[in-house]
């Protein structure tokens, strides 16, 4: 993807991520920050803060997962679109309990830019790092983003086959005929990074 995202933006949105689960525990409306630079740039319409994009937001409490939700694709701007899934990762996501006000200050805050996906041709072109996938099949869907093979050391296989159980499914199971394999980029960042 050749999305530019800068440093301005970055910090915009993960400063909009954080901002909106501080207000929803704080049970107060949130107070989002614009530099006078970003705010001329949206005014425009030129930020990528206003253009459509799917997003993830990734919460990590002392490196581990605490939740992880997000959009494919947009159907509004990518900053009320981050706004929304931080939201969902910190309070929504069903793997855990809601996040608690103690809890916050021990996370980080990651965010996945995705650009749009693209059927998989072929699953040989698939490559680790760079690529995220999502998976349809017989009404079962996952979507793995492409830091995770990296983060967890597995080859293109190892990859494949994991998608394939984030949907539910046996593993090669994105070898069947009927199965929609797909690919995406990312531009992911954090408050880490």
């Amino acid at each position: 993807m050749n999305l530019i995202i800068t440093k301005e933006e970055r910090d915009a949105l993960l400063g909009d991520a954080r901002e909106s689960i501080t207000a929803t525990l704080e049970n107060r409306l949130p107070r989002y920050h614009r530099e006078t630079v970003l705010k001329n740039a949206i005014r425009l319409g030129t930020s990528v803060l206003v253009k459509h994009y799917g997003a993830f937001v990734t919460l990590h409490k002392t490196g581990n997962l605490r939740g992880c939700i997000g959009r494919m694709s947009a159907t509004d701007t990518l900053e009320k679109t981050v706004q929304v899934m931080s939201l969902e990762a910190a309070f929504g996501d069903p793997r855990f309990s809601p996040l608690t006000k103690d809890e916050l200050p021990l996370c980080d805050i990651e965010i996945s830019v995705l650009s749009p996906m693209e059927i998989c041709p072929d699953p040989h072109s698939v490559e680790v790092g760079l690529h995220g996938l999502y998976l349809n099949y017989q009404g079962h869907s996952g979507v793995l983003l492409p830091q995770v093979p990296l983060e967890q050391g597995w080859d293109r296989d190892t990859f494949l086959d994991h998608i394939c159980l984030k949907a539910g499914l046996p593993a090669g199971s994105y070898t069947k005929a009927d199965a929609r394999l797909f690919t995406f980029t990312a531009v992911v960042f954090g408050e880490k990074s």
